[in-house]
């Protein structure tokens, strides 16, 4: 079967390929007037068009067919991380998110953050190129960094909200402002966190907040509960920040595509 390469054109009526995707398109592949492209607007419609001119920078098409696409999964995915203080993490965490399947990436600076200042750009290109290679639809949106109070109080925020952390109920109710979440295991009279994939409701917008390498403080933690954020547990297993973000998509991801079309 032969590989179906995209082109991402947000703008697709323009009829012109975007400069990097041009270039890629007439030095890398070699395509020239008359050979097909298909073409993605990342707002979920597919087009398969044709080159009318190629030169030097430049690559103009026709569109032939425009295919709406249905969606893979009901509500919208959405997850709010503190950024990792090696951004390869986060760029690995972006790409395989894109691959699985998400709606929305939001950058939470907190205070055990040990990363303050993010290029979203790199970040964007990274996303598209996941786009096309996993045949996707639609673009996830990645937001600017943003204090973590500010963003949990965002009106635009789904009724649906958890967050994922590492403190039990006795951590929360005897620690200290800046306490780090302790190993041990939960005793029996401490209520455990619920596991999300039992608690999230599907065809509904959801979100869940992960925090940094630190975990959140627990001044965060009461914050984001007062906040309507419900805590989850992503499992037994203590993850990385970019590992539990990408399980927690994972998990939405799953939820959400049993009621979709």
């Amino acid at each position: 079967m032969k590989e179906v390469r995209f082109f991402y054109t947000p703008d697709p009526e323009t009829g012109l390929l975007p400069s990097e995707e041009a270039q890629h398109a007439l030095r890398v592949l070699r395509l020239q007037m008359g050979d097909e492209l298909n073409l993605m607007d990342g707002r979920g419609t597919f087009h398969r068009a044709i080159i009318t001119e190629a030169g030097g920078h430049k690559c103009h098409y026709r569109i032939l067919e425009s295919t709406p696409q249905e969606p893979e999964w009901t509500g919208n995915i959405h997850v709010a991380v503190a950024p990792t203080k090696i951004m390869d993490r986060m760029e690995w965490l972006v790409e395989k998110a894109t691959e699985i399947g998400f709606n929305r990436l939001s950058l939470l600076d907190c205070r055990f953050s040990e990363r303050r200042v993010v290029k979203t750009d790199r970040l964007e290109k990274i996303v598209v190129a996941a786009m096309k290679q996993s045949h996707k639809a639609w673009k996830p949106v990645v937001e600017e960094l943003q204090p973590f109070k500010r963003f949990i109080a965002r009106e635009d925020l789904p009724a649906q909200r958890f967050i994922a952390h590492c403190y039990d109920e006795r951590d929360l109710l005897a620690g200290a402002e800046g306490d780090l979440p302790t190993s041990s295991p939960t005793p029996s009279d401490v209520p455990s966190k619920p596991f999300l994939l039992d608690v999230l409701q599907p065809q509904t917008p959801a979100l869940v907040l992960i925090g940094p390498e630190g975990d959140f403080s627990v001044d965060e933690v009461r914050a984001a509960e007062a906040a309507g954020f419900r805590p989850v547990s992503l499992g037994k297993s203590r993850l990385r920040t970019e590992t539990a973000a990408l399980v927690a998509v994972h998990l939405m991801r799953v939820r959400n595509a049993e009621g979709a079309v």
